[in-house]
């Protein structure tokens, strides 16, 4: 009887265990958070290194995230979908651009405000973008006019 309850102990204390790293899993992801957003849109030149689910920042701080990319089969640009916490304001003549976080980590939208005492309304459309900029491109572009100064 003595090995049952040690048993049924240890595996209780595995259950609340994995319950732990699931609700922190949910925490870290923001998938748990039932917070009130709002939508924003932006159309990019290229989206690269950005997927559903990427962060949205503004002055380094996450704001939101990316809710849906598509294709726009009229301009073959690619239009976002970004879902900005209840509470942050956005004023209207901000802008939208790719950023990585450096040579190894991931790409982010940043939002850059700008100075209108206005705010986007939310479904709005951010339309002053810029898209992701390949690495692959500078070191080609670097390495070819490296030596046009002889």
């Amino acid at each position: 009887m003595a090995e049952n309850t040690t048993e049924v102990l240890v595996g209780g204390c595995v259950l609340a265990a994995a319950a732990g790293f699931l609700f922190y899993a949910g925490q870290i992801t923001g998938y748990s958070s039932a917070t009130e957003a709002y939508t924003l849109n932006a159309s990019f030149r290229s989206v690269e290194g950005v997927s559903v689910g990427t962060d949205i920042r503004m002055a380094g701080v996450k704001i939101g995230t990316v809710v849906d990319l598509a294709l726009n089969q009229e301009t073959f640009r690619a239009d976002a979908v970004f879902a900005v916490v209840d509470g942050v304001t956005v004023p209207d003549d901000s802008s939208a651009e790719i950023a990585s976080e450096g040579l190894l980590g991931g790409n982010y939208v940043d939002i850059v405000p700008g100075g209108s005492p206005f705010n986007f309304d939310p479904g709005a459309t951010i339309v002053d973008t810029q898209g992701a900029v390949s690495l692959v491109t500078l070191l080609a572009k670097f390495a070819a006019g490296s030596g046009s100064d002889e």
